[in-house]
């Protein structure tokens, strides 16, 4: 019986030579970004905040509807993000994977050092992914952060899978709610499929 390849997290060499061929999208693309096992991503413009007054709760029987504001800084303007803060921000970069790699977002320790934190639990990307990806921000600390768009931000590695997804993000029969998301975007639970 003949045993599926192994999968593997990808090197540097093998993510450039999968981007060269255009497996792998990244655009806008930096090599002088490829670290030993990952891509740096950087910070997007695009950002959405929480209306806190605007609900008691979040009942996720009922989740609220445009709980959250979209901004758009311009370049070189700041973005404060103060303690306890949580927000949703977007990486510059719009990345496209093949049906036979997945992808996980990572904060980078240096930024992860100085108290901010990249995502809660949306650090997974599924084969056939197409967007920008979307950053859950959050202060730790108890001084005001501030961002820009264009900084360093996140890193993100890939895996190969032992076949091909059968069924890959966007796949008619999933209902994908974010496939070619170009904004930060708010949740979509219990959105209908």
């Amino acid at each position: 019986m003949a045993h599926p390849p192994i999968s593997a997290a990808l090197s540097d060499g093998t993510i450039k030579r999968l981007i060269a061929d255009g497996r792998i999208k990244i655009d806008p693309f930096d090599e002088a970004m490829v670290q030993p096992a990952s891509v740096d991503l950087r910070l997007g413009s695009s950002f959405r905040v929480f209306h806190n007054h605007k609900v008691t709760a979040i009942d996720l029987r009922e989740p609220p509807k445009n709980l959250t504001e979209h901004i758009d800084i311009a370049d070189g303007e700041a973005f404060v993000i103060h303690p306890g803060e949580f927000c949703l921000g977007r990486t510059l970069e719009h990345v496209e994977l093949p049906d036979d790699i997945v992808g996980r977002i990572e904060g980078k320790s240096s930024i992860g050092r100085l108290g901010l934190i990249v995502h809660a639990t949306a650090g997974f990307c599924d084969p056939g992914w197409k967007g920008t990806l979307t950053l859950e921000l959050n202060n730790l600390t108890r001084v005001p952060i501030r961002l820009y768009t264009g900084l360093p931000i996140a890193q993100l590695s890939f895996t190969g899978l032992d076949a091909a997804a059968e069924r890959p993000y966007g796949h008619a029969e999933l209902g994908s709610h974010y496939q070619g998301q170009v904004e930060a975007t708010e949740s979509r639970y219990g959105a209908p499929s």
